[in-house]
Order: structure tokens, then sequence, then C-alpha cells
């Protein structure tokens, strides 16, 4: 007898919350949807800024800290240089027709993957669920999470 083949699954922990973070997460739940895999994404510390309501509309690239920004950290501290390179960032997802991370929030949760925000630090920070955008499914501890990601392929962003 031929062992039936379990259905593939990606379990993607999303825990920083800048607007460069926010991508790698929704972009590899969207594939992974598209090739009928399941997905769940897990949003905890920082990563709660891209599914908070007041905040989703509002993430900042942050130069300082980021060695990929290719300037000096010294430069990456004067003001404005944030806004600039979260509107160089914009300019660069428009011509590659990638929508906005709300809009994508709902793509992919609208694809059927699972997106549920971390018990512990909505706790710590105070956030309840009518604080959260509406594709958030629930409000999960870690072991729920990982019950739910058991037999995924997990990655942690």
């Amino acid at each position: 007898m031929q062992e039936q083949e379990k259905p593939r699954k990606l379990a993607i922990i999303c825990s920083k919350g800048s607007l460069d973070m926010a991508y790698p997460g929704l972009v590899l739940a969207n594939a992974a949807r598209m090739m009928g895999i399941e997905a769940d994404l897990f949003f905890t510390f920082w990563g709660l800024d891209i599914i908070t309501k007041k905040k989703v509309d509002k993430l900042q690239v942050t130069p300082v800290g980021n060695p990929a920004m290719h300037m000096p950290q010294m430069v990456g501290i004067l003001p404005g240089m944030s806004s600039l390179a979260t509107t160089m960032m914009m300019k660069e997802i428009e011509k590659l027709d990638i929508p906005p991370v709300h809009e994508f929030l709902t793509m992919v949760h609208d694809a059927g993957a699972g997106i549920y925000a971390c018990r512990m630090a909505a706790d710590m920070m105070h956030v309840s669920k009518e604080d959260l955008v509406d594709e958030v499914d629930d409000i999960i501890g870690a072991m729920e999470f990982l019950e739910k990601a058991e037999g995924a392929q997990l990655l942690f962003i």
C-alpha cells in the first residue's frame, strides 16, 4: 500500500516591523499559496506593527544598522533619511507592481493563508484584536502556532 503524501506546509514567523521586513514573509506566503502549499504567518514582537491598523500603512525603512543600505551608518541617523529610504523603496515596489503591505495582507489572506498575532507580544505591547487589521485570524500563543506549524517548513524572518 502506498503511503499517502502529506500536503506541503510553510510557517513563517515575522518578528520585525519595518517596511523592508514586511515584504519577505508576504511574498513567500503568496508564492506558497500560488503553488498550493499551506501557509501560516505568525507576527511577533515588532512584527506586530505589520498587522496593526494604526501602523500598517506607515511602515518605514530604517537605514541605521542596516549594512545592506550601503551607506555609512552616520548618514542613516540624519533627519529625513528613513523617509527618503522609505520613499525610494516604495517607488521600486510600485515599479514591480507589488501591492502595498495592507493590500498584500488581504491578498494573502484571501488566498487562504492563516494570519496570526502572538499572544505574548500582543499582551506585552497592549494590543487587542480590535487594534489589528481585519485579516488577522486570531491572537494565539507560541505553542498554538507550533501546533499549526507541525510538519511545516519553518522560516523566521
